[in-house]
């Protein structure tokens, strides 16, 4: 009996992916634990694992096409068995997109005032948009922003950002004039797209990289874009922030750094960052600050008894926090190695979903950048999240009261009010900071 093939959910976030390749062909012979596919998800490329015995009779996605979750992607079953009756129509991506859009909540009759609504409207957040009946054409992007919505399914707008065609330039044939892949298939996207009126009639030409344009929200954007809205409207932050001196962390991280040289035999090898020692500490530092290591449960509080720290990796397209476990039972070097591997991960999209999901406790380092402090925003469901600055030469007061050269960097703590008072926040940053300005302390 043939068995269908459908989009797996491959991380928690994940509501649609991309079959970026397939690696059996049509027709191939297949076993349990064969890979079938690599698919792209809003945070790593995974395999698609086969778990049927059979023949590839036919594949549903093509490279490159995008599919929500539970989409058919292809079937296996018997060599010569009919299965055109479980092909799904080729509209199907946009059909289900129809589907999933929220009906629009039908209009009052009258207004308050006694004046007539028109129905084609629907208000969100006290402001009118207008909605186009099912025989008109998408509307134009206008440059001033009054109204840039473009009905247009998400394969749609994938093929259009790839070949580069205005969409505001396209008669969509769906329901409500939505624009379809059938729409933009044939068309010449040599030809450049439609030009933007300027803003201002007075304005002048824009120079270098900047240009006019819009374009789609990526899946990791978009999931980036709903956790960090759900965290600050969920979550009561409040920010601390300490100075402390990092001479004594980058002495540290060079004596390190020249006794593997040593140990290597002068050979390459994998140096200790200041990241490194970041994460160290703050992993030693939990374990004598479990309140910093739980999570809100709504009818109770959560300690974990272990400290899982992700760490923000900037990639292409957005951010990643993979995941180290178990750090606080982990050696300087074993968790070095660690963050460098989910690190080269992480830029190739490799990370697999348990290694970005379970942490206790998040760092953010911008340091590198040359900024000096900011807050970042708590990564649900942790408890804070460390952010860390980078480390500058100013003058600072010495032992003996003199002026002296020094070295300080700038710790800030986000932390969730339900969970973390002022105080113990408080003694967390101060173990903390304590910790990194003597980085041999954490050796006992």
């Amino acid at each position: 009996m043939a068995q269908i093939i459908e989009m797996p959910k491959l991380s928690d976030t994940m509501v649609v992916g991309t079959v970026s390749k397939w690696l059996k062909n049509k027709g191939d012979a297949v076993s349990n634990g064969d890979i079938l596919a690599e698919i792209e998800t809003d945070k790593a490329t995974m395999e698609l694992e086969n778990f049927d015995e059979g023949v590839l009779l036919d594949v549903f996605v093509p490279e490159g096409s995008e599919a929500p979750i539970g989409c058919p992607l292809a079937v296996i079953g018997e060599e010569g068995e009919d299965v055109s009756s479980l092909r799904p129509p080729e509209n199907f991506l946009e059909i289900q997109a129809e589907a999933e859009e929220p009906p629009s909540s039908p209009a009052p009759a009258d207004k308050p005032d006694g004046g007539s609504v028109n129905q084609s409207d629907e208000v969100v957040e006290g402001k009118s948009l207008s909605t186009p009946s099912e025989d008109s054409p998408p509307k134009e992007t206008k440059p001033d922003g009054e109204d840039s919505r473009i009905l247009a399914s998400p394969l749609a707008r994938k093929m259009a950002l790839e070949k580069k065609i205005d969409l505001a330039t396209i008669s969509g044939t769906g329901p409500r004039g939505r624009i379809t892949k059938k729409d933009l298939e044939g068309l010449d996207h040599s030809s450049p797209p439609k030009a933007i009126a300027p803003r201002h009639d007075d304005s002048s030409v824009a120079s270098g990289g900047l240009e006019d344009k819009t374009v789609p929200l990526s899946k990791m954007r978009s999931v980036i874009a709903a956790r960090l809205l759900e965290s600050k409207n969920s979550i009561p932050h409040f920010y601390l922030q300490k100075e402390i001196n990092a001479q004594p962390l980058r002495l540290a991280r060079e004596a390190i750094n020249h006794k593997l040289h040593e140990r290597n035999g002068g050979s390459s090898f994998p140096k200790v960052t200041i990241n490194d020692l970041i994460l160290k500490a703050c992993a030693d530092t939990i374990s004598w600050h479990p309140e910093i290591n739980t999570s809100w449960e709504e009818k109770s509080i959560r300690f974990h008894g272990t400290v899982n720290l992700s760490f923000g990796v900037a990639v292409e397209d957005g951010l990643l926090t993979p995941v180290i476990r178990n750090a606080e039972a982990l050696s300087l070097l074993d968790l070095s190695s660690q963050a460098k591997s989910l690190i080269d991960r992480a830029r190739s999209k490799k990370l697999a979903p348990d290694e970005m999901s379970g942490s206790t406790f998040t760092v953010t380092n911008l340091g590198m950048y040359g900024i000096d402090f900011f807050s970042g925003i708590i990564n649900p469901p942790n408890a804070a999240i460390l952010s860390v600055g980078a480390s500058s030469r100013k003058a600072v007061v010495g032992l003996c009261g003199n002026v002296v050269v020094g070295e300080t960097m700038v710790l800030g703590l986000s932390c969730d009010h339900r969970l973390i008072d002022g105080a113990m926040a408080a003694q967390f940053l101060k173990s903390l900071g304590e910790n990194l300005e003597n980085p041999a302390s954490m050796l006992i």
